[in-house]
C-alpha cells in the first residue's frame, strides 16, 4: 500500500527549524516544536537544549487541541475563557492533549484545506505561536491564525504561565 501523506517530513522538518531560528533570533527562551499531520500522528518534534521536560506535552497539547477543535489555539483560548467547565471537559476528553493557549497553528494548504498542525511551548504562548505561525508562512503554507498576536513582543512570562 501506497500513502500520500499531506504534510511530509521534509515540510515538517523545514518549519520546525524555521520556528526554532525565529526563537533564536528574537533570544527566546529554549523552545519545544511538535509537528503533527491532520490525522493527529506526530511527524517530528523537536527540544532545543535547556527546554523544560513538560515542554514537550504542552507544545503536542496546542497542536493536538487546534486539530481537535478545527481552530487555532488562541481562538481556542479567546473563544472559550468564559466556560471553564467546557474547557476542563474537553482536556479530560483529550486526555491531556488538549493545551488552550496560543502556540497550536494550523497548517494550511494552498486550497485552504488543513494538513497538519505545529504546536510551540518554552516563552509566553504568544512569542511561541509568533515562532509558528512565521515557520508556516516561510514554507509556502497558510497558518490559522493568519495574524501574528500584535502585542506578541511585549508578552512576559511574569504574566503568563505558558
Amino acid at each position: 500500500m501506497k500513502l500520500k501523506p499531506s504534510l511530509t517530513l521534509d515540510v515538517a522538518s523545514a518549519i520546525m527549524d524555521s520556528a526554532l531560528a525565529y526563537g533564536r533570533a528574537e533570544n527566546l527562551l529554549p523552545l519545544t516544536v511538535v509537528m503533527l499531520d491532520a490525522g493527529g500522528k506526530m511527524i517530528a518534534s523537536k527540544s532545543e537544549d535547556g527546554s523544560g521536560i513538560m515542554r514537550f506535552d504542552i507544545a503536542r497539547g496546542k497542536a493536538s487541541g487546534a486539530l481537535g477543535m478545527g481552530i487555532s489555539s488562541r481562538l481556542i483560548r479567546d473563544r472559550l475563557s468564559a466556560r471553564p467547565t467546557f474547557v476542563t471537559s474537553l482536556a479530560a476528553v483529550a486526555d491531556g492533549r488538549f493545551v488552550p493557549v496560543p502556540g497550536g497553528v494550523l497548517i494550511e494548504d494552498a486550497e485552504g484545506f488543513t494538513i497538519g498542525a505545529i504546536g510551540i511551548s518554552g516563552d509566553t504562548s504568544e512569542k511561541d505561536e509568533y515562532c509558528a505561525i512565521r515557520a508556516v508562512q516561510d514554507a509556502g503554507l497558510r497558518a490559522e491564525p493568519a495574524e501574528i498576536d500584535p502585542q506578541w513582543q511585549s508578552s512576559s512570562l511574569s504574566d503568563h504561565d505558558q
